[in-house]
């Protein structure tokens, strides 16, 4: 026990309500707290016992269930007599010393005397406790046992006069926190997925079929469905349990009761009522449905007129209300609505849950006078009995009965919210069959409008159609796109209010920090050298001073932009070139100048003799060499600093880490972690402080991560992998090791990641299987102290850090950076988290997905993940796997992300620019339409293409440098490569005859002839015939691109050639709508089309010569 963590915060909270009720009762329907003098209860060892109030009071306090303990709640101190071990645990609350807390004492048990010490030292704190006689206990619990029959012996003996407190207790501990609403959630949320993803359909299966199931078949499959992954939503099966057996009823015997057990009659195709509900660390929940088989018109609106009572009890669910008035009301309702329904309403509508499934002193019922207060949760059910179908074809159909349930949640105000909302109204419930002949008959006649509703839910076999089921998704894609249109329609808007909240808040341009050397004349040193007129380095104030036409010049090192140094003859020359407008700064940093207008310096060169005259110490260029080496020392580290404080400048301030000096704080000790504090991989130990994480390491460095600045936090086991880690992505970087980080990662190895293969190796070598044995252990070792820290570290800090396990078997493989690797998604997020640097997208700052370059001709296809901030850079995974697009469609479908497919790569950077600089006028042209396939922007891209390349304009610099990278392409490429794409450019650019086309090929052919010879023959060694043959080979394209330039003006459709030729003058301009401008240039992408109808052959060979030509500009990429 003493690895269990105690929630001493709760415990505090809870053990305050009681005493404050105790001492000044607010509850006015029951005021069985105010005369006691002490309070006690009895857990006994009992595993028939599923639920009592002792063991629910414990579990309130502790947070664990501890049989054999006996707790007494007196006046002034609270006793807790139970075993050594247990006693450990509850250690963790003896040292709490808080106001409103009485002194807790800690008695272990002896089994020498059979306790007969302990119990007289807690009857004699029960007589010393005010006035000693009244003594609040459980009278309905009763555990066996030895131990607990001697306490009771022993209560008898003293003559107590006792008080059953069971309901103020329960009304006590009604009004959940934070913690056990969430737990009650998850409860729901399993109770849900057992019935939609397993009941659900096995009854589906089972109707269309026409199997013969018995109701304790099905019940049992339910219980057995919780211990299986894909219906717990990834919680740990160990917390999970079923509330209550669950309860299968049909053919004509129903009880509408949580009592009522599954028969063993089979299941009846009329009305089936099913009742189920999971528990989650002791938290109950409860969900209740009916499916009606070929319901009549009068049994499909007894149903809604049900439903219809159910949203009138939520209304009714408020703060301050009383259960008994909400009763009265929903009565009422039905009284005036459907008066010939009172008779047959079930006899209450409800009652709390929490803790015990049941609480019987709270009901929606005629007699509760209990208030009802915010963040009650109650299973909200309501049901009609003894209903009567006089056209059902058989005996069992004759009687029916209607029941639906939910976990409720009782808010600020009504209505209360359902935590289990799955679907109930009647096109969701109502399964309608149609036989073969009435499929022939309704052939025959025109339906008529009865039966085209039916038409509507039906299905013209004998199958069973649960609208929700099968008529959506018999074709899943179908389902997907009509999510998807959904889906559009929101994003927009939202996107759009997104924005006009945050206003027009534009980032600050930075200016270049104005350093100054001196600020007085006072701190110019006075130094031979400057008065010698030389130069001279001043390294405490960093600045080099320089003589210029006499007069001694301070200059700041961070004007300095580089210097260099050469010895020419008998002289040493010295150059500086300085930072000045117009110099090539990097990215983002020109014009970053306080005074742009102002006069400056480009460079200095200073010249120095290399010749030592008759004594002189030293050459005078030694001055020269001297100050070089110094600048290059200050540069060097100014630039160090100036690194170090653009690190920091936007870093946020966290919060001072508060060390707990508990020694049972969740620890991991021999972990690595990443990214490294040093440069040397060293181990350390992980412990959960307060409000934090520290992490020392041997050496002694120390990382700490703040709670409240953890945005996402994941375990990921060692199961097929060879490292077990914990991960942390952050809201604000950090700072260790020097520079910023977002994604800190705490892991170690699970044995060896390599293996020697000169090794002898046999199979059945001792030592290998006892290493393998020793693996396997060390695996299942690492990963229960991984999970252990985990849930200590959820329950200390009450679910604000909780950790995200990957789903390993939706993975699928992508290239965010350089390699490729297994991305994985989680609950909220995608990760890898096993390669670094790893790779996290929170989907919650997802505003939609783009995949690129999906054609069926393809192996693989890219995916872009555009944020909710504009600002912030997409993110894109590259080589996704063709076969994956599906299930990454239904991943993103199934996380409610809107994603749109197109054949081409889209420039993304000027996409964005265009968004953020004017985002209603983006919005006012359609937003995010223009990705969609049915936009018309896919069609018309080769257009778009040729105005895009039009209006870009690079820099001199890189225009240069791509003509020659491009004329050394062209003259590596093979030339009969180029003449084929010279032939379908100008075939689809002109409508040439194919005969013609296939006649210039052949000159062009001869004419490679004639330069391979020539080749061979040795002409081309010297280095004038080499430029004349690169002329030549440049004057040809020139050639072919003012061949094409002749027959643009009677191209039928831009080609794929025209947005290459581009490049080389020949683009064209023509009109286009504004969706177009945001596809990229990249050619490889676009996609082709011809005027004209050739033959198969025709095409077989032009697609022959398209794939060649695909090939070489493959080829041009790669050198690139």
């Amino acid at each position: 026990m003493s690895s269990f963590v105690l929630d001493k915060e709760s415990f505090v909270r809870r053990i305050k309500r009681l005493y404050t009720e105790w001492k000044a009762p607010s509850t006015g329907h029951d005021d069985a707290l105010s005369n006691l003098d002490c309070i006690m209860s009895v857990v006994g060892v009992d595993e028939d016992v599923i639920y009592s109030k002792s063991m629910a009071l414990q579990l309130w306090l502790l947070g664990y269930e501890l049989t054999d303990t006996i707790s007494v709640f007196a006046s002034d101190a609270i006793y807790f007599l139970t075993s050594k071990k247990k006693i450990e645990f509850l250690k963790q609350a003896q040292n709490i010393t808080e106001e409103g807390v009485p002194e807790i004492k800690l008695l272990v048990r002896d089994r020498n005397d059979k306790d007969q010490a302990n119990f007289d030292k807690l009857i004699t704190t029960i007589k010393n406790s005010k006035k000693g006689k009244r003594l609040g206990v459980f009278t309905k619990d009763a555990f066996p046992g030895e131990f607990s029959e001697a306490w009771k012996k022993m209560l008898t003996a003293a003559k107590f006069e006792h008080v059953d407190i069971s309901t103020i207790i329960a009304y006590l501990m009604c009004p959940k926190d934070e913690a056990e609403i969430n737990n009650i959630r998850k409860a729901s949320l399993v109770s849900m997925d057992i019935f939609n993803k397993y009941l659900k359909d096995e009854i589906m299966d089972i109707i269309d079929s026409d199997r013969k199931v018995k109701h304790t078949k099905l019940a049992d499959g339910c219980e057995a469905a919780i211990g299986e992954k894909k219906y717990t939503s990834g919680l740990d099966p160990r917390l999970l349990d079923m509330a209550y057996p669950p309860i299968i009823q049909s053919g004509g015997a129903y009880s509408l009761k949580f009592s009522a057990a599954a028969d063993k009659n089979h299941l009846h195709f009329g009305v089936i009522v099913c009742s189920l509900g999971a528990r989650y660390k002791s938290y109950c929940s409860n969900i209740s449905r009916t499916f009606l088989v070929n319901p009549t018109e009068a049994m499909q609106e007894n149903y809604t007129f049900l439903v219809n009572v159910q949203e009138e009890i939520l209304k009714l669910l408020v703060p301050n209300a009383k259960l008994c008035e909400v009763y009265d009301k929903t009565l009422a309702y039905v009284k005036k609505e459907k008066p010939s329904m009172v008779e047959n309403l079930t006899k209450s509508f409800g009652f709390a849950m929490g803790l015990e499934f049941r609480e019987n002193s709270i009901v929606i019922g005629a007699k509760c006078q209990a208030l009802i207060k915010k963040n009650m949760v109650f299973n909200l059910h309501v049901g009609i009995s003894n209903l009567t179908n006089p056209d059902a074809a058989d005996k069992e159909g004759k009687t029916y009965a209607l029941f639906i349930g939910d976990t409720v949640l009782v808010g600020d105000q009504g209505p209360a919210s359902v935590m289990t909302p799955s679907k109930k109204k009647i096109k969701n419930v109502g399964i309608f069959i149609k036989d073969d002949d009435e499929e022939e008959d309704a052939d025959d006649k025109k339906p008529t409008k009865a039966d085209q509703s039916t038409e509507i839910l039906g299905r013209s076999k004998r199958n069973a159609v649960l609208d929700s089921k099968l008529r959506n998704e018999i074709n899943t894609e179908e389902k997907r796109k009509e999510h998807q249109r959904e889906l559009a329609q929101q994003l927009n808007e939202r996107a759009r209010e997104r924005l006009a909240k945050q206003g027009n808040s534009k980032e600050v341009e930075k200016v270049r920090k104005n350093t100054v050397s001196y600020k007085s004349m006072s701190q110019i040193p006075r130094e031979p050298e400057v008065k010698e007129l030389k130069l001279y380095v001043d390294k405490k104030y960093e600045t080099v001073i320089m003589p210029v036409f006499g007069i001694q010049v301070p200059f700041h090192i961070s004007t300095i932009k580089n210097i260099s140094q050469s010895v020419e003859g008998e002289y040493t020359y010295l150059r500086i070139n300085f930072f000045h407008p117009g110099a090539t700064m990097g990215r983002n940093e020109g014009g970053l100048y306080p005074q742009p207008e102002a006069t400056f310096v480009k460079e200095v060169t200073y010249r120095s003799s290399n010749v030592k005259e008759h004594g002189e110490v030293a050459a005078p260029s030694a001055n020269l060499n001297n100050a070089f080496r110094l600048i290059k020392e200050v540069q060097k580290r100014f630039k160090t600093r100036e690194a170090e404080e653009r690190e920091k400048e936007d870093l946020v301030k966290q919060d001072t880490l508060i060390l707990s000096q508990n020694k049972g704080n969740p620890k991991l000790k021999d972990l690595y972690i990443r990214p490294n504090i040093v440069t040397k991989r060293m181990t350390g130990s992980l412990e959960a402080h307060t409000n934090g994480f520290r992490y020392i390491s041997v050496r002694g460095d120390k990382v700490d991560i703040l709670y409240n600045n953890i945005k996402s936090a994941f375990f990921q086991p060692c199961d097929g992998e060879m490292i077990i880690l914990l991960h942390f992505h952050l809201k604000y970087a950090i700072m260790f090791g020097k520079k910023k980080h977002v994604d800190v990662q705490f892991y170690t190895e699970v044995g060896e990641i390599t293996t020697d293969l000169g090794k002898h190796q046999h199979m059945h070598d001792r030592d290998d299987l006892a290493a393998e044995q020793a693996e396997r252990e060390l695996r299942h070792k690492l990963k229960t102290a991984f999970k252990s820290f985990c849930e200590k570290v959820e329950a200390m800090t009450k679910a604000q850090v909780e950790f995200d396990t990957p789903f390993r078997e939706l993975g699928f493989p992508g290239a965010p950076f350089r390699s490729t690797v297994t991305l994985q998604p989680t609950s909220g997020s995608l990760v890898n988290l096993t390669e670094w640097p790893p790779f996290v997208i929170t989907l919650d700052d997802v505003e939609l997905v783009h995949f690129e370059r999906v054609q069926f001709h393809l192996r693989n296809f890219d995916m872009i993940f555009v944020f909710k901030e504009y600002n912030k850079k997409v993110a894109m995974v590259n080589a996704i796997p063709m076969n994956m697009l599906d299930h990454v469609k239904e991943w993103l479908n199934s996380c409610d992300i809107r994603y749109s497919e197109g054949v081409q790569s889209l420039n993304w950077q000027k996409i964005m620019k265009t968004i953020t600089d004017d985002p209603e006028g983006f919005f006012e042209q359609g937003g995010w339409t223009f990705l969609d396939p049915e936009s018309g922007s896919e069609d018309e891209n080769e257009s778009a293409e040729s105005e895009e390349d039009e209006a870009y304009n690079p820099t001199d610099a890189e225009s240069d440098d791509e003509t020659d990278e491009d004329d050394s392409e062209y003259s590596e490429a093979s030339e009969d490569e180029s003449d084929d794409s010279d032939e379908l450019g100008s075939d689809e650019e002109s409508g040439k005859d194919w005969s013609d086309l296939e006649r210039e090929a052949a000159e062009e052919d001869r004419n490679n002839d004639y330069a391979t010879d020539d080749k061979r023959n040795g002409k081309f060694e010297s280095k004038k015939h080499s430029k004349s043959s690169k002329h030549s080979r440049r004057e040809r394209e020139e050639q072919r691109s003012s061949h094409s330039k002749k027959h643009k003006s009677n191209s039928s459709s831009s080609s794929h050639l025209k947005s290459s030729s581009s490049k080389h003058g020949s683009s064209s301009s023509p009109t286009k709508s504004s969706k177009d401008k945001y596809h990229n240039r990249d050619k490889h992408h676009s996609s082709s089309s011809s005027g004209h109808k050739n033959s198969s052959k025709d095409k077989d060979r032009k697609r022959s010569r398209e794939d060649s030509r695909d090939n070489g500009h493959k080829s041009k990429k790669s050198k690139r």
